[in-house]
């Protein structure tokens, strides 16, 4: 017997080898043996989306990784993605990104995208130390002590709450991912920061309601902090680290820090009873395009 998730999730595999297809709604419901009305139900329930508009996104994520791929013409790209034309792909692709195909392919810049779900991840336990391996992702979860805090210095940006709930905002340039570009930039120059330093991305709150702060910076060294900059320290305590590795830089930042946040809040966290401080921590060897693995620090609370 399978549970409602994996019904779903059936249907997530199925749409994503499909997207050039016509999809509807009732053989999607009888794959999964329930009525359109309640497949409808459940799978907005789950994914956040509804059916109809998981499938247009999940067609533009794929659309941003195909327009890299310079030897295909872009109507060929609309074709295979089961647009009529270039003109109706172009429409709803600068509808969901804020520019043309064309645009984006002379200027390839990391967008907002719709993450594939894996619901496994809400509902499967991992002990301490034992990997769990997903499409696309492998993560860990350990404990470990901070004995001495840690200072970083960076730069830092007001988001949207609904930026890390899932619910997306403004498509368009991914703004963490100009915030990183920025840093970098001057990290060197301005900041006395070592160019293999570790680095930090940390979300913490913001005192405007509906926002939160997110942080990018790498390890300070001599304390200075010139106009325009900030920093952050990473307490020390007793912290739950989720460690995860994915196959390329744009997925381990896109997507599997998705999934591994809302398996350690929604899920490990919740069945361990244990509360965390207001801020998540992302660790970095480096937030550059060779980096393949992160961390997830949170500190743990009495």
């Amino acid at each position: 017997m399978m549970h409602a998730w994996e019904q779903i999730q059936q249907t997530i595999e199925f749409i994503e080898l499909h997207l050039d297809e016509n999809l509807n709604i009732e053989s999607l419901a009888k794959m999964a043996s329930l009525s359109p009305f309640y497949y409808q139900r459940l799978f907005s329930q789950l994914v956040k989306k509804p059916v109809g508009e998981y499938v247009k996104l999940r067609r533009m994520a794929k659309a941003t990784e195909n327009l890299t791929q310079r030897n295909k013409r872009i109507l060929d790209i609309a074709l295979e993605l089961g647009f009529s034309s270039h003109e109706h792909f172009s429409r709803v692709f600068k509808e969901t990104f804020g520019m043309t195909p064309d645009e984006y392919r002379r200027n390839p810049q990391t967008l907002n995208r719709m993450t594939k779900p894996e619901l496994q991840l809400h509902y499967t336990l991992v002990d301490e130390g034992m990997p769990l391996i997903t499409d696309g992702i492998v993560l860990e979860i350990r404990r470990e002590k901070l004995m001495q805090p840690i200072q970083f210095i960076g730069l830092v940006k007001k988001m949207p709450v609904d930026f890390i709930q899932g619910l997306g905002i403004e498509s368009g340039v991914d703004p963490l991912d100009t915030l990183w570009r920025e840093f970098h930039n001057k990290k060197v120059t301005d900041l006395n920061v070592e160019e293999d330093s570790q680095e930090i991305g940390v979300t913490y709150p913001c005192s405007d309601i509906g926002y939160f702060h997110y942080f990018a910076g790498g390890k300070d060294n001599d304390g200075t902090i010139p106009p325009g900059y900030e920093t952050w320290k990473l307490p020390s305590g007793d912290y739950v680290v989720c460690t995860f590795e994915s196959e390329n830089f744009e997925v381990l930042v896109m997507d599997a820090l998705y999934k591994a946040q809302q398996y350690i809040f929604n899920t490990w966290l919740p069945n361990h009873k244990l509360k965390t401080a207001a801020f998540c921590a992302e660790r970095y060897r480096s937030h550059t395009p060779e980096t393949t693995s992160m961390e997830v620090w949170l500190l743990i609370e009495n």
